[in-house]
C-alpha cells in the first residue's frame, strides 16, 4: 500500500505542474482557474442556482460569493432571486460573461494544442484513454462506462453513413434513400467544410465509436447541427447531451449567432436531448420520405 500511496502522490506532483502550464494561457487576463470553470459551467447552461454552483465545484460559500460579485462589477453576470424560493439565487450569464469565458475557452484550448503537438497520434490516444481509466476508476457512477468525445478520423464518416442506414432501417422502418441521403450529408462534409466554422465529433466507448454528431454552416448567423446518433446499448449515458453540448460552444466559439436542427417527431429521445439543450419547436409538417410518412420538424435556439 506505501509504494500505492506514493504513485499516486507522485502522479499528484506531476500533475499539478501540468496543470501549472495549461494555467499560465490565465495569466494574461485577469481570472484564475477556478473563475474560468465557474464562467464555464455559467456558459454550459446559460444560468444556475447559486447553491447548485457552489456544491458541483466544492467552492466555499464566502469565495464564491464575492467572485459573483466581482463578476457582477465587471457586468459578466446578474443575479435574482428564484421564483420557486425567494432563498434562492439565480446566476445568469451575460453576453459580455459569454464574450469573457470564449476568450478563456480559447487560450485554454489553445494550451491543450501546445501540450499535445509533440506527440504521435498513437500517444495523443493512449493519453485520452489512461485520463478515462482515472476518471472511470476514481469518479464511480454515474455512468456505467468511461466514454471518449473526439475529433472524426479516417473511415468514421463510412461508420456514421452506416449506423444511420441500418439503425434508421431496424427503429423506423426506413428504406435505402435515408442512407444515400446521409452519404450526400457526409460526402459534402468531407470534401468542402471550413473547418474554422464546422466540424464533428465521434462518441468512442472502449474504442469503439457510438455516436456521432457535426456542427455545419447553415448561413454567416445560423449553424446546423446534423448526423446526431447513440449507439442503442450506449444510450443513457450521457453520450447525446455530451455530443450536443460540444456542438453549442463550438457554434458560440465559430461566432455563430443562433443554431437550428432538422429532426422527425418520432424520435422521442433526440427531442428531450434538443429541449434540454434549450431548442424550441419552429414548424413541423408531414410529408413521404424514405418509404413512409414522415412527420419533419425544425427546431432552433439562440447562442
Amino acid at each position: 500500500m506505501d509504494e500505492l500511496v506514493a504513485g499516486v502522490r507522485a502522479f499528484n506532483r506531476f500533475y499539478t505542474r501540468v496543470i501549472g502550464v495549461l494555467g499560465a494561457e490565465m495569466l494574461d487576463t485577469s481570472y484564475s482557474l477556478t473563475e474560468a470553470r465557474v464562467l464555464f459551467e455559467l456558459d454550459r447552461r446559460g444560468s444556475m442556482e447559486a447553491g447548485e454552483l457552489r456544491r458541483m465545484l466544492g467552492l466555499d460559500a464566502g469565495y464564491l460569493s464575492r467572485m459573483l460579485a466581482r463578476f457582477e462589477t465587471g457586468g459578466l453576470v446578474t443575479r435574482e432571486r428564484s421564483a420557486a424560493d425567494a432563498r434562492r439565487q439565480i446566476v445568469l450569464l451575460s453576453e459580455a460573461g459569454h464574450a469573457v469565458f470564449r476568450t478563456l475557452d480559447a487560450a485554454s484550448a489553445a494550451a491543450v494544442r501546445e501540450l499535445l503537438a509533440p506527440l504521435g497520434q498513437e500517444d495523443r490516444r493512449r493519453l485520452i484513454s489512461a485520463m478515462t481509466t482515472i476518471q472511470g476508476v476514481l469518479g464511480g457512477p454515474p455512468r456505467p462506462e468511461p466514454y471518449v468525445i473526439r475529433p472524426p478520423r479516417p473511415g468514421d464518416l463510412g461508420w456514421v453513413v452506416h449506423r444511420h442506414g441500418t439503425l434508421y432501417a431496424e427503429e423506423q422502418g426506413w428504406d435505402e434513400t435515408f442512407e444515400a441521403m446521409t452519404a450526400r450529408i457526409a460526402a459534402d462534409y468531407a470534401e468542402d467544410h471550413d473547418p474554422k466554422r464546422e466540424t464533428g465529433w465521434i462518441a468512442e466507448v472502449d474504442g469503439e465509436p457510438v455516436g456521432s454528431v457535426f456542427c455545419v454552416r447553415r448561413d454567416d448567423r445560423t449553424a446546423q447541427l446534423r448526423l446526431l446518433l447513440v449507439e442503442p446499448g450506449t444510450r443513457g449515458m450521457g453520450i447525446g447531451g455530451r455530443l450536443v453540448e460540444e456542438c453549442l460552444a463550438f457554434a458560440r466559439r465559430s461566432g455563430y449567432e443562433r443554431i437550428m436542427l432538422m429532426t422527425i417527431a418520432a424520435l422521442a429521445g433526440a427531442r428531450r436531448i434538443y429541449e434540454r439543450a434549450g431548442f424550441r419547436l419552429d414548424e413541423e409538417h408531414t410529408a413521404p420520405a424514405y418509404g413512409t410518412e414522415v412527420t419533419f420538424q425544425t427546431w432552433s435556439r439562440d447562442l
